[in-house]
């Protein structure tokens, strides 16, 4: 069984029916068959801030998403590095961006799950939904 590392957008899509990717971030998580879905923390913590700005009950399911054990990957010294390489190598990508990249090539994944397609240039591990 592989790893699928999912970007804040990827996450936002599939707990909200409404956003314009949901259907998408389903049938790519369908695609990717059994694979285990790891959230960067540095994802979890962008996510949380929308969560928290949309208030509701919407903080609580991100929360239970992210509570499977092993969902939520913390940053590691080898991810930082990584990540400040990709962000030097690449001047319009994030640090957030670059880390959450960063964090995929670390472990590996199949996949790098995301909406946003300018990360297909950085790392073939990248699926755009």
């Amino acid at each position: 069984m592989g790893s699928v590392v999912l970007d804040a957008s990827a996450v936002i899509a599939l707990l909200t029916p409404e956003d314009a990717h949901h259907r998408r971030m389903v049938d790519a998580l369908r695609d990717l068959g059994r694979h285990v879905p790891h959230v960067p923390a540095v994802a979890f913590a962008e996510i949380l801030v929308g969560a928290l700005r949309r208030g509701d009950r919407y903080p609580e399911v991100v929360e239970g998403f992210c509570n499977d054990p092993g969902r939520v990957v913390d940053l590691t010294e080898a991810m930082a590095r990584g990540g400040a390489g990709l962000r030097a190598a690449n001047p319009g990508l994030g640090l957030a961006d670059a880390l959450i990249i960063a964090t995929g090539e670390a472990l590996e994944a199949d996949a790098i799950v995301t909406a946003d397609a300018s990360w297909t240039s950085v790392s073939n591990r990248v699926r755009v939904i």
